[in-house]
């Protein structure tokens, strides 16, 4: 008996291309991902970019004074200052707001409209925060009572700022500056005692 020959359709003969093809675009796809990752990876190099970010740089209690019915009064100047240590990128600062706080009695917000820091440059903000008359509860009253005797009083300051600035060719990048730290003052002369606070990353 004669063997029997072996034969294929042509629907058979007509997927090979497909495959074929399908294998070619796949290895150019993967070789363009790979050639995006080392473009990417050699601008980034070469632009270093940094992260702008905001920090108290000096304050000084000018003011604070409490009577016997718990009423308070405070003023406060916070120098605050947004810095871009990029050089090749302008970085935008918007939503700018933080609250200062004594003894968790919110006594100030403190807001910015929205502004631009130049490449390599900084904004200073000289916030001067004068306080309504605040009432406080009898045992806040006596927590500012025994800071002024102690001749230190504690502030709270919390809050944040939207920033956006561009890496070259790699896009804009958005993120939030936050800021939550205490603010420590000598009451007799209002001295601010210098400590950390900034959004920048230790």
């Amino acid at each position: 008996m004669a063997p029997k020959s072996k034969f294929s359709t042509s629907r058979e003969r007509a997927t090979n291309p497909l495959v074929w093809c399908g294998a070619i675009i796949c290895t150019i796809l993967t070789i363009a991902v790979i050639i995006g990752g080392i473009v990417t990876f050699i601008g980034y190099l070469v632009i270093h970019p940094r992260v702008p970010y905001v920090s108290v740089m000096d304050a000084h209690l000018d003011h604070i004074q409490i009577d016997y019915e718990g009423i308070l009064e405070i003023q406060v100047t916070i120098l605050i200052r947004a810095q871009n240590g990029n050089e090749k990128a302008h970085a935008s600062f918007s939503d700018s707001s933080y609250s200062l706080s004594l003894n968790r009695e919110v006594v100030a917000q403190l807001v910015a409209p929205p502004f631009e820091v130049g490449k390599n440059s900084s904004v200073d903000f000289n916030y001067v925060v004068p306080s309504s008359p605040i009432p406080l509860r009898p045992d806040q009253a006596e927590d500012v009572d025994t800071g002024l005797k102690k001749d230190l009083i504690i502030f709270d300051l919390k809050g944040s700022s939207r920033v956006r600035w561009r890496i070259g060719s790699l896009g804009s990048v958005r993120y939030l500056c936050r800021l939550d730290c205490q603010l420590r003052f000598h009451p007799l002369n209002g001295t601010y005692i210098p400590s950390r606070c900034s959004s920048k990353a230790k």
